[in-house]
């Protein structure tokens, strides 16, 4: 007869740790989920470490009863009536005829000139002034411009800025303002203290009807006024007066 030893395995201790060890995870994980369990259903349980604020209790409003108000009224009501005033009649005063105007004779005065200062104006017109020249300043427009135009120098011939000028007169067919100004060395072309005023469209002939004059920062005259003419002629359309300082 053949004889067979069999032999007894032993468990093996690793694998019986690692069963254990894994029971004992799988029970932690439900005891686990049983406390969030519980929390969840009743966060104000002991087991949650956070509990909600206990909140305020709820604030109890009166309730209004309604009453019916009772206004006692009068025992009668008498209507009473307020007789209206007719008005009466103001009679309408009679009018009155104005009375008759007097006629009224006004004498007019002439106009105003005033007197040169003693030992004359400081400014008077240079010799050989006024003259009428063709528009070389404007050549553009040819015939078209008519003008006056000059400059003002010193005694010793050196160009005087910032005197006024004034405009004076009329034109037939122009309107002449009765303050028209320009200023020294506002029109370079005549010098570096030139001065110039636009007359018209076109050359228009006029005798001694119109004038300029200098005047100073305060608007005192400190020349004469000067009459000039002007011609209806395309070669005589720019009148040139010069202005030199006398004293």
């Amino acid at each position: 007869m053949n004889s067979y030893t069999v032999s007894e395995s032993k468990p093996d201790r690793s694998a019986v740790f690692w069963s254990i060890l894994t029971i004992l995870i799988l029970l932690m994980v439900v005891c686990v989920a049983a406390g969030f369990l519980v929390i969840f259903t009743n966060p104000n349980s002991a087991l949650n470490p956070f509990p909600p604020p206990t909140l305020p209790a709820r604030a109890l409003l009166p309730t209004s009863t309604p009453t019916n108000a009772v206004i006692p009224l009068p025992a009668t009501w008498t209507a009473t009536s307020s007789p209206v005033p007719i008005p009466t009649e103001t009679p309408t005063p009679t009018s009155t005829l104005p009375p008759t105007p007097t006629p009224i004779t006004l004498t007019p005065t002439p106009p105003f000139t005033p007197t040169p200062p003693p030992g004359g104006y400081p400014y008077e017109v240079r010799g050989g002034f006024p003259k009428a020249i063709e528009n070389i300043y404007h050549p553009e427009l040819g015939c078209d411009w008519m003008g006056v135009g000059g400059q003002v120098v010193d005694l010793s011939d050196a160009p005087v800025t910032g005197l006024i000028v004034r405009l004076g007169g009329r034109l037939p067919g122009v309107e002449i303002e009765e303050n028209t100004y320009s200023l020294t060395g506002v029109a370079l072309n005549y010098g570096r203290s030139g001065y110039e005023f636009k007359l018209a469209d076109r050359p228009i002939a006029s005798n001694n009807l119109l004038w300029i004059q200098l005047v100073n920062q305060a608007g005192v005259p400190i020349s004469d006024s000067v009459y000039f003419s002007t011609y209806e002629s395309c070669t005589q359309n720019l009148i040139l007066i010069d202005f030199k300082q006398a004293r």
